[in-house]
């Protein structure tokens, strides 16, 4: 499955989630060596994707880092994974691994639940630029 993609990780987001839009926007300029591909959890291959996973959208539903062929994260893992790959300054947030997953996801979880509520949702998910849509699965 990975060649479908080109080698890239996939980051799957809320698509209507301005929080998670905004981190996407900033992901992209970033993004500076082109590993990432986006996705929102809406669109039909994000649900094709999560479907073949096997994730519960019910229990995770604001980012997934899927690495095709090889692994995925969710939750806060999936957050440190990719700020881990943009490697630089970013790698020192790393410091976070020292907390289990379960701990740091008890303020991922606060923070996705009142997502809406602090930031705002979209009654529709962003539509890339057409200089940004190869950055894009639909």
């Amino acid at each position: 499955m990975g060649e479908i993609y080109g080698g890239k990780k996939i980051i799957l987001f809320d698509g209507v989630c301005n929080f998670c839009n905004a981190t996407i926007n900033k992901l992209i300029k970033l993004d500076k060596k082109d590993m990432f591909l986006f996705c929102s959890l809406q669109s039909d291959t994000g649900k094709k994707i999560v479907s073949d996973l096997k994730i519960d959208t019910s229990k995770i539903d604001s980012i997934i880092l899927f690495e095709p062929g090889l692994a995925y994260y969710i939750k806060s893992t999936a957050a440190l994974e990719v700020i881990n790959s943009l490697g630089g300054f970013w790698s020192l947030l790393n410091v976070f691994y020292i907390f289990p997953s379960n701990i740091r996801d008890i303020l991922y979880d606060f923070i996705a639940k009142n997502r809406y509520k602090w930031f705002g949702k979209s009654t529709q998910c962003m539509i890339p630029t057409p200089e940004l849509k190869s950055k894009f699965l639909m």
